[in-house]
């Protein structure tokens, strides 16, 4: 369970998602003094991306973040730390509750609701996985074997969130599907993405034709 009030960390064009499993290195010294608070209570605190239309200076955090737990640490000798986190649950960020000597804040943690039946959900997710193993064969990079792990994750709010975070690679998407609490509404979205970067990737093909990628200017 993720406590009312627990530490934030904010990082540019980064977003954890439930489940998904994220390295940190940690160096600066308020987040060496969060890690070690962290680590001596419940292990849990949450990440933000930092919202693109504020003032950078000021690391204005999105609204909705995620919450995770550290799963594995290693303090190096020089005072820094690599970590891996796992994201637990979506939350609301409503407000600071301190600045010193690092940023605590009051959160609620969000639910997801299905947003159709559950066969529907699965049929959706089926139909993600598809899209997501074309693109991969028309040749979008992958971490490999990331495609054969998908298989065998059978909840679809899990399966989109996982994919998500692993493979969109733009911010402010990923940023949007975070906060999309409806599951069906994240499956289509996400699945309209894949089908445009497809109908992308195939037209690119076609206007190229048998010449490699160097040459498409002759064409």
């Amino acid at each position: 369970m993720v406590p009312d009030e627990i530490a934030l960390m904010t990082l540019p064009e980064v977003t954890l998602f439930p489940q998904a499993l994220m390295p940190l290195h940690i160096f600066e010294t308020r987040y060496r003094q969060m890690l070690k608070e962290v680590l001596a209570s419940h292990r849990i605190f949450a990440v933000a991306g930092l919202r693109s239309d504020a003032d950078p200076s000021e690391e204005q955090a999105q609204r909705i973040a995620t919450a995770g737990i550290v799963r594995a640490c290693n303090l190096n000798a020089d005072g820094t730390s690599n970590l891996l986190i796992q994201g637990l649950s979506r939350v609301e960020i409503l407000g600071t509750v301190s600045e010193s000597p690092f940023r605590t804040i009051r959160v609620k943690t969000l639910a997801s609701v299905r947003g159709a039946t559950e066969s529907e959900n699965s049929k959706l997710r089926h139909r993600v996985e598809r899209l997501i193993a074309l693109k991969s064969q028309l040749g979008a990079s992958m971490p490999k074997g990331f495609s054969q792990y998908l298989k065998t994750v059978d909840d679809p709010e899990a399966f989109v969130d996982l994919a998500v975070f692993t493979l969109c690679e733009d911010p402010d998407l990923k940023q949007r599907l975070l906060e999309i609490l409806d599951v069906r509404q994240r499956l289509e979205l996400f699945g309209r993405v894949l089908r445009a970067d497809i109908d992308q990737i195939s037209l690119h093909r076609r206007l190229q034709g048998d010449l490699p990628a160097d040459d498409i200017s002759n064409n």
